[in-house]
């Protein structure tokens, strides 16, 4: 099987279509469907169906792209492999939750950058769900989420511990005040949010109703809306002094079985580890130890 012909079928799957995959491509369209009808061919299987908008997807179609996509991987991994003589080059992708790039990571991927000056680091933010589907989709080579996280295809290691405080606005004083009500609304980040998830189980703990949810695209947002009056948040304490710097909100301590959160990084078990990623880890390490040290 001509590994090529994948590369073109996932092309297709993230086009949407055979011309759009063809300008992606740099190459004709009939190139294109030659080559997914040639994979059809040996498959012996269908693995679009062709209407007027384009193409999607059949059944055995969907169960290849996982495995298409492994297969790209592993082929980009032997180009590592082979150039990986102990210097640390190339593409870097981590991810991370908003908050911990805002707190943690400047000084950090400032010093690996001066290090590693040919290393092509990039930093993606995200939900924690967001970011375990991303490094599983080998679009992220490791990623700091909310843990604790137990995964079989993924190596998770401690390295922060934050305590959340609940955010409102600058009048409402007293957390029993805020809650006294009854129900409340709350303001956080899309479906997927670990921290999202911490607020809705104080509140229900409390019998307190969530009023309404609204969800937002960042934490400057939320901040913003919270410091208007429209409802309530959580973030890590660690934060406050940014907060603070930006806008006027009242903070409120959570007990402590409630505000303990764990953040760790995560990778692909049973994977090569390149350089890069292994030196990007031990500065990782490095800044706890500082920070515990401090």
């Amino acid at each position: 099987m001509n590994s090529g012909d994948l590369q073109f079928f996932l092309a297709v799957c993230e086009a949407g279509g055979i011309g759009k995959a063809a300008e992606r491509l740099n190459t004709v369209q009939s190139n294109v469907t030659s080559r997914i009808q040639r994979l059809e061919a040996e498959l012996g299987v269908q693995l679009f169906r062709r209407h007027t908008r384009g193409v999607e997807l059949t059944a055995a179609g969907s169960r290849l792209v996982p495995v298409a996509g492994q297969i790209g991987s592993l082929l980009g991994s032997v180009r590592t492999v082979v150039h990986d003589d102990g210097t640390p080059q190339g593409r870097l992708a981590i991810g991370a939750m908003e908050t911990t790039a805002a707190i943690h990571l400047p000084a950090l991927l400032s010093d690996y950058a001066k290090a590693f000056p040919r290393v092509d680091l990039t930093l993606r933010t995200g939900t924690t769900m967001d970011l375990i589907r991303q490094v599983l989709d080998q679009k992220l080579d490791g990623a700091f989420v909310c843990g604790p996280l137990a995964h079989p295809c993924l190596r998770a290691e401690p390295v922060y511990e934050e305590d959340l405080v609940l955010l409102a606005a600058p009048e409402q004083a007293d957390l029993s005040g805020i809650l006294a009500g009854g129900e409340v609304s709350i303001l956080v980040l899309h479906s997927g949010c670990s921290y999202r998830r911490k607020l809705e189980d104080v509140l229900t703990r409390r019998g307190v109703c969530i009023a309404r949810t609204s969800e937002f695209g960042t934490f400057d947002a939320i901040c913003s809306c919270v410091a208007a009056g429209l409802g309530v948040t959580v973030a890590p304490r660690s934060m406050l002094p940014q907060i603070a710097a930006r806008w006027v909100l009242s903070a409120h301590d959570l007990p402590a079985a409630e505000a303990s959160v764990q953040t760790v990084f995560i990778r692909r078990a049973n994977a090569y580890v390149p350089n890069a990623l292994s030196r990007f880890v031990e500065h990782v390490h490095a800044a706890r130890h500082r920070l515990h040290m401090g």
